[in-house]
């Protein structure tokens, strides 16, 4: 994006106004003005027929749709296609709106709906070129198997479409088409397919890590930034998969026995000729660096960290811009901070009280209004070579098939494998193309029109070199301004200035879209593997039960394509001129990691570390920027101390697993704060609030909202004030000494600065990287991270206990003044609260749109890094920022009995009865009932709409 001045305040202006348009119109769709224009059956207008009888073009016979007490349906036909026509026409009954908008999201087409306020992030996407790819892979990659669901699907979106438009579709709808005329185009396979790009970039892996770690570079000293970046801790916190290694091509696992209490082998200060002789960027990283590249990794520490030290003020603006493009893109999808990730687990038989596995899974994604998930069930009345599925679970709106869930023989999980997929290159350019390998190649180009609702349209042109497209292209501002960017003695002259251009498997056709379908039929271990093959991206961790035999197997696998780099590890961007740091391929799937029945008799997948890597260990780089590990341990722990007591683990057992509160850097630093002498008696009466706490993050608990305020303050005073503005969040301002780079700049000139990042990606954040970064840090109490200027009348900190004082000092004051002077009133949930926000019109505008169309606060326990995930970022409040987005639990011994749950509920439409009617139950950890059999979901029917030919 455009680091021009004026741009923001540009763009929201722009915004703005079109939102207040948009909020008029629905106040009179709601009938809340002008003599209530229309009245309350208009908003009833778009809620679904969900009794009775409606025609369905294109079935071969009658679909059932039967709905329980919640809205959820159970889809009954006698063919693949009947059922993906049927499952299209009833995600568009409850959720088109939901749908309209993801689609012209994946294709830059934002602007068409709520106009130039949206120019810039459609531009971001065009250039991406999500919907291209989604074309090609539909063209060249899918099976004609997928195309025929996918055309069923898209056919069963039209047929509800038919003789729709504006109130008869969504509120939403209603109101865009009073102020713009607007109307739905037909749905497309390809439509369905493109959101699975958007899915792959909310999990893309470590891309906004290597933006962050460029951007330190600007202000703190390589030694410095290897300290926030601290390698895995393997000693303490385990590993997916403990011992493997690849033999004869394959995935070989080495099963650790049954405790969980064995140690791994820490290997962070870096073994072989990893991290040595280096600048210490590859050094860090030493466990996560293969054997036989330590060498090569050593060249590309010296060579990364010149060039981006040598072109450091070109590269560091256009990575701020890129930042904050970034940032426009979370409001749609989710922050992508250390918290995104999830959490699943698998017990095998032999350890729960049903004699089957049981399988716990909750996503961790923004929470939005609909809940991204859209539970159904798809059944064939009568298994055949014609009609395959019989299958329930989590669906998105828009896709045909269920994407994590169980049929009648397995049940799968997904978390986050965390893959570096993604790869930043500095490209020299010149007006004629860019340099490669030291000549100069054209750029390949395409013009994208963009059609701006109310507005002029807008053309860009999208460069792309064979890295990638150029996406900081998208700034006027920045075309040239590689142009004034010092170069270091590896890089090449820089002729016309530098571009950054990006690098992502997802940019890359695949076969995802086939594997979601082969997983929904799969019946075992080596169907659900086969299928996993071609599940390309997003890579995620996959969890697997069966109920076959006496008591049915668990395993794990990790698919995806996972680049291997020729040089370099992917922490820092890379020189785009040197063929030498391009991709060579990926890793054989064959070679991932797996593992069948693990002799300890459970899998926990929680973003941590998947193996160990280095010497006789794992041999490919999957990441060097896990999760870790808090949230897994935490789920070993549980489970080891389950058997440990009882032998045996039931499914209410693993619900409240799901619900545990408890912080780990609590547990570290609670008891040094009751240490520190404190003088100050208010200060001291909340100081004593954590004299005797568990360390649990209760919704009502004091000490828990006292605890997460000098947890932020810490933060704040030990590292926020450090970090450079590019890195701050906006708004955040202090005063600063010159540091010389500019014109008007003097070193002994005091400047005020502030911060330029969004609230969702600014750090410190307080994930738990942050808790490895403290808990290595405290050991040294004179560590210069504990040094912090005077503020008003406190005197500069020098060490970690005064830190510590002056951070609970500052936190008492917080809350006295968010939550009031006495402290009997002080909690948690005041604090950490969710606000669910209907997506693109519910997220901005005056506080009555948002009344009409958001639902809550709702107050919450968890927190960072906690198994009740519920994040919040340290830099900019105790807000709610991700969740977990729906729950769920599978009994394989009685698939009846397994439990369920959403964020919000069924329907998309704003004011019906299902909107949010999950979320309660939700908030306090509750489950539903999910039945799965004919029997089981006849009883909990309340209403049953057949579609007919």
């Amino acid at each position: 994006m455009p680091a021009n001045e004026s741009a923001p305040s540009v763009k929201k202006k722009g915004r703005r106004a079109r939102l207040i348009v948009l909020m008029l119109v629905l106040a009179l769709v709601a009938g809340l003005g002008y003599g209530a224009y229309w009245s309350a059956d208009t908003l009833r207008a778009s809620y679904p027929q969900t009794t009775g009888t409606l025609k369905l073009a294109g079935l071969t016979a009658p679909v059932e749709v039967k709905r329980d007490a919640k809205g959820i349906p159970q889809l009954y036909a006698d063919t693949d296609q009947d059922l993906f026509r049927a499952q299209g026409f009833v995600h568009a009954q409850d959720r088109f709106w939901e749908m309209d908008v993801r689609r012209h999201m994946t294709s830059g087409r934002l602007s068409e709906m709520f106009g130039a306020g949206q120019v810039e992030t459609d531009a971001f996407l065009r250039t991406l070129g999500w919907r291209q790819v989604a074309q090609t892979e539909y063209d060249t990659k899918l099976s004609p198997e997928t195309k025929k669901y996918l055309q069923a699907y898209a056919d069963g979106v039209n047929e509800y479409l038919k003789g729709k438009s504006g109130k008869d579709l969504s509120v939403e709808h209603a109101a865009l088409k009073l102020s713009d005329d607007y109307k739905p185009e037909q749905w497309t396979p390809v439509d369905s397919v493109a959101w699975l790009k958007a899915m792959a970039w909310d999990l893309r892996g470590n891309m906004q890590e290597e933006i962050d770690r460029s951007l330190m570079t600007g202000k703190l000293t390589q030694a410095q930034i290897d300290e926030l970046y601290p390698p895995y801790p393997f000693d303490r916190n385990k590993p997916v998969i403990e011992g493997g290694k690849v033999e004869g091509g394959k995935y070989v696992a080495q099963g650790a026995p049954g405790s969980t209490s064995g140690k791994g082998t820490d290997s962070a200060s870096g073994t072989g000729t990893s991290g040595t002789g280096t600048t210490g960027t590859n050094g860090t990283s030493g466990s996560n660096t293969p054997s036989g590249t330590g060498a090569s990794a050593n060249n590309t520490s010296a060579v990364d960290n010149t060039t981006v030290q040598g072109a450091s003020a070109g590269l560091r603006t256009q990575l701020t811009s890129l930042a904050s493009t970034l940032d426009q893109i979370p409001a749609l999808l989710g922050p992508n901070g250390s918290g995104i990730g999830s959490n699943s687990w698998v017990v095998a038989g032999k350890y729960t009280t049903t004699g089957k596995p049981l399988l716990a899974n909750d996503p961790h994604l923004a929470p939005q209004l609909p809940s991204v998930w859209y539970q159904m069930g798809l059944h064939c009345r009568t298994a055949s070579a014609s009609c395959q599925y019989d299958v329930a679970g989590f669906s998105f709106s828009g896709m045909p098939g269920v994407v994590i869930g169980h049929n009648a023989d397995i049940a799968w999980g997904m978390t986050n494998l965390g893959a570096d997929v993604t790869d930043l290159y500095l490209e020299q350019v010149k007006p004629e193309g860019y340099v490669y390998d030291g000549k100069v190649l054209p750029f390949t180009t395409r013009e994208e029109v963009i059609k701006v609702a109310g507005g002029a349209s807008k053309k860009i042109t999208v460069r792309t070199t064979n890295n990638g497209p150029l996406v900081s292209d998208r700034s006027d501002e920045l075309g040239t301004v590689g142009a004034r960017a010092p170069v270091g003695g590896t890089a090449p002259d820089r002729g016309e200035g530098y571009a950054v251009a990006l690098r992502w498997t997802a940019l890359d056709p695949g076969k995802s879209m086939d594997a979601v379908f082969k997983i929904n039929r799969a019946k075992d271990w080596t169907s659900f593997r086969a299928a996993a093959a071609d599940f390309e991206v997003p890579s995620q961790n996959l969890i697997y039960a069966d109920n076959k035999g006496a008591t049915g197997n668990i395993g794990y696998q990790a698919p995806g394509r996972i680049p291997l780099r020729t040089t370099g590890d992917g922490r820092m961007p890379a020189p785009g001129w040197d063929s030498k740091y391009g991709w060579k391929g990926f890793i054989p799937q064959a070679e991932l990691p797996s593992e069948y029945n693990p002799q300890r008799g459970y899998v926990v997948t929680a973003n941590q570390a998947v193996v160990e890597t280095g010497a006789g260990k794992y041999p490919y780089t999957l990441t060097t920027d896990w999760g870790y590990g808090a949230r897994s341990q935490r789920i070993n722990d549980l489970i080891e101390a389950k058997i440990k007591d009882s032998g045996k683990i039931s499914t209410d057992d693993m619900r409240t697993m799901q619900m545990d509160n408890s912080s780990e850097i609590a547990a570290l630093l609670a008891p040094m704060l009751t240490k520190i002498r404190v003088s100050d008696p208010d200060v001291r009466s909340a100081q004593k609030l954590l004299e005797g706490w568990n360390y649990t993050q209760e919704p009502d608990s004091a000490a828990a909202a006292y605890f997460n305020a000098v947890w932020r303050n810490i933060l704040k005073l030990s590292f926020g004030d450090k970090m450079p503005k590019e890195l701050r969040v906006k708004d955040s301002c202090m005063n600063v000494k010159g540091n010389g780079t500019g014109p008007a700049d003097d070193l002994a000139q005091v400047v005020r600065e502030c911060g330029q990042r969004g609230s969702d990606s600014a750090q410190p954040d307080g994930g738990d990287r942050w808790f490895e970064v403290v808990r290595k840090l405290v050991k040294d109490e004179k560590s210069a991270w504990w040094q912090s200027p005077a503020l008003y009348s406190d005197k500069a900190t020098t060490t970690r206990d005064e830190l510590f004082a002056r951070a609970m000092k500052d936190a008492r004051w917080e809350l006295t003044a968010k939550l009031g002077k006495d402290q009997s009133s002080w909690s948690w949930g005041r604090l950490h609260q969710l606000t669910l926000k209907n997506q693109t019109i519910g997220t901005e505008g005056p506080g009555f749109m948002k009344w009409l169309l958001n639902r809550g606060p709702w107050n919450l326990g968890g927190g960072e890094a906690t198994v009740n995930a519920t994040g919040w970022n340290a830099s900019s409040g105790y807000d709610v920022t991700w969740v977990p987005s729906m729950r769920m639990v599978v009994n394989l011994n009685d698939l009846d009995k397994s439990r369920w749950i959403n964020l919000t509920g069924a329907s998309g439409h704003a004011y019906h009865d299902h909107y949010t009617d999950q979320t309660d139950m939700w908030a306090k950890g509750e489950l539903l009932d999910w039945p799965f059999g004919k029997d089981a979901v006849a009883k909990a029917t309340t209403e049953t709409l057949t579609l007919k030919p």
